[in-house]
């Protein structure tokens, strides 16, 4: 006898939210309304008003209403765009907070403890992190819908942040926007921002922050485009007590100079007429070195520099050691009066002896062509005896040193011979 099935039924167990984890629903105003109320029942405490939004996390959706309440904590209401704050329609309603930081103290000490209320909420509520950060680069893009007092504030608040690592440098690109750079309130705000920044921290701090964001070279962006020359820049900053800024920027413009000035050297000794042709009396390319040298403010131990590399990157170098030897040498030697015309300092003929000693030493095939290089130099005058003997004793780079210093400890004795024989013929 069949015995009969019991019939499908749809089972499964249903899941009841537990009350205290229910997420309280609201529209972003009714939200501001009930944040507002509860953050000004805290008065001016700013450790009740951190244990009130932690508290409130779990009743109120932050992850929905993130920049509602970021809006609230930083410029007391919602903003709207421009950076207006949204006015209530019933003017007997409270839309705004007695404390943000649009209305604490312009100092630093304030600021860094109204920025520990967004570090706890931010470690209590890890979602928000990100949040932060794009509430801070909209409200940078609102600059110009807040009052100065305003901004100065906000600019002490996002130094106190960036050299917390509250933030990272990623929210500053919005002070690049075309309408806070034609009325200079970027650079002003940024001008602030770093000042304050240097208080907390020093340049290397802030420039490995601007590294990390990749706009360390973008501060001339700053400057309205007639204004973005090296000698805007240095004055504006040097004036504004950022000389460390303005030492870096002028350092940024200096590689630019020197990597513009590669290109072109490498260009010119391509065509051999330009080495060869003479400018009253002198190869062009020496007479277009010395000119960009000048009007670029390069000083001639940096020159030498590039010009050595440009020489050396001019040739596909044969591998093989005995080989590399002659060809290196051959070269050397036809572009000897191009480097003794940047060698008349002794800093020079240091900077350039220490850069080939590092060449010899990372190009493997010519650690045995070293002491040649400087016997012909000598001979070339494009490095002196005193120079030599310099790098000897205490001027030389640590790779490859007891290598070196063996390599040319013949050459050495003799220059020092030499030198003792020209002081007896002097004396007498």
């Amino acid at each position: 006898m069949s015995q009969k099935q019991p019939k499908p039924t749809l089972g499964g167990q249903k899941i009841r939210t537990r009350k205290r984890d229910e997420k309280k629903t609201f529209e972003p105003t009714a939200f501001r309304d009930e944040i507002v109320q509860g953050l000004n029942e805290q008065g001016n405490d700013l450790e009740a008003i951190s244990r009130y939004l932690d508290k409130q996390g779990s009743r109120l959706d932050y992850r929905r209403y993130a920049e509602t309440l970021l809006d609230i904590m930083i410029a007391g209401g919602m903003l709207a765009p421009g950076g207006s704050l949204i006015e209530d329609a019933d003017k007997t309603k409270a839309c705004r907070v007695d404390v943000c930081v649009f209305t604490t103290p312009d100092d630093v000490a304030a600021m860094r403890t109204q920025a520990e209320v967004f570090n706890k909420l931010i470690r209590r509520y890890k979602y928000l992190e990100k949040s932060f950060e794009d509430e801070m680069k909209k409200v940078l893009i609102f600059l110009k819908g807040f009052s100065d007092d305003e901004r100065a504030r906000l600019a002490t608040f996002t130094a106190v942040l960036l050299a917390n690592q509250q933030v990272t440098a990623n929210i500053l690109p919005s002070l690049f926007h075309e309408n806070l750079v034609k009325e200079g309130i970027g650079l002003d705000f940024a001008t602030a921002v770093f000042k304050t920044w240097l208080s907390e921290k020093d340049v290397n701090h802030l420039i490995s922050c601007l590294r990390r964001a990749n706009i360390e070279q973008r501060l001339p962006e700053l400057f309205p485009a007639n204004k973005r020359s090296q000698e805007h820049l240095e004055s504006h900053f040097r004036a504004a007590g950022l000389g460390p800024v303005a030492d870096f920027q002028k350092g940024q413009q200096n590689v630019a100079y020197k990597k513009e000035l590669q290109k072109k050297l490498a260009d010119m000794i391509s065509n051999e007429d330009d080495v060869k042709e003479l400018a009253n009396g002198i190869p062009a390319i020496v007479v277009y070195v010395k000119d960009y040298m000048k009007k670029n403010e390069l000083a001639e131990h940096e020159v030498v520099v590039q010009v050595w590399f440009s020489v050396m990157k001019s040739v596909e170098w044969n591998k093989k050691e005995d080989l590399v030897a002659e060809q290196a040498i051959r070269l050397l030697k036809a572009y000897a009066p191009l480097l003794a015309a940047f060698t008349t300092q002794g800093r020079s003929e240091l900077d350039l002896l220490v850069k080939i000693q590092n060449y010899c030493y990372d190009n493997i095939q010519f650690m045995k062509v070293f002491p040649k290089i400087l016997v012909l130099f000598y001979k070339a005058d494009v490095l002196s005896e005193d120079a030599i003997l310099k790098w000897h004793k205490d001027g030389h780079s640590t790779k490859g040193r007891s290598v070196f210093l063996e390599q040319t400890k013949e050459l050495v004795e003799w220059l020092q011979s030499a030198e003792e024989e020209s002081e007896e013929e002097d004396e007498d």
